[in-house]
């Protein structure tokens, strides 16, 4: 349909939601309109596959300007920018890191922390996100872009 799929997530507990999360392919911003598509035919496929037993609230959005980083070349697009990520062990010591992404190779995420490179293995991260700066800010405001 023209979008790439960023995250699913489904919470259970009294109010079970299916997230999606997804983006254009062609890297314009996403729209309400498109949010509605996307919900109109997911919802559909699921109610002829009906895979989820129980009642639920599909919830289709865009990622965010403060987006989830989810594959390898989530870091790669996003070189230069500030990130948070939670690996799911220690690591020196800690488990929480933010520095700035140098990119991915070899397997692992290279991120700048305090003036030096640190390599995090991609398969230890839990979760990643960027952190929202003015630098992001501005690389995001479609009045900005050429």
């Amino acid at each position: 349909m023209g979008y790439r799929l960023v995250r699913v997530a489904f919470t259970g507990g009294k109010r079970a939601t299916l997230q999606v999360m997804a983006e254009r392919a062609d890297d314009a911003a996403m729209t309400v309109e498109d949010c509605a598509q996307l919900s109109r035919s997911i919802s559909a496929l699921l109610d002829v596959a009906d895979p989820i037993a129980s009642a639920y609230l599909l919830e289709v959005s865009s990622p965010g300007i403060d987006r989830p980083l989810v594959r390898p070349e989530d870091y790669a697009r996003f070189a230069g920018f500030e990130a948070k990520l939670e690996l799911n062990g220690l690591r020196e010591g800690r488990r929480r890191f933010r520095g700035r992404i140098l990119g991915f190779e070899h397997e692992a995420v290279k991120l700048e922390l305090d003036g030096e490179t640190v390599e995090l293995p991609f398969r230890d991260i839990a979760r990643a996100r960027l952190v929202l700066t003015d630098a992001l800010l501005s690389a995001t405001n479609p009045r900005n872009r050429t």
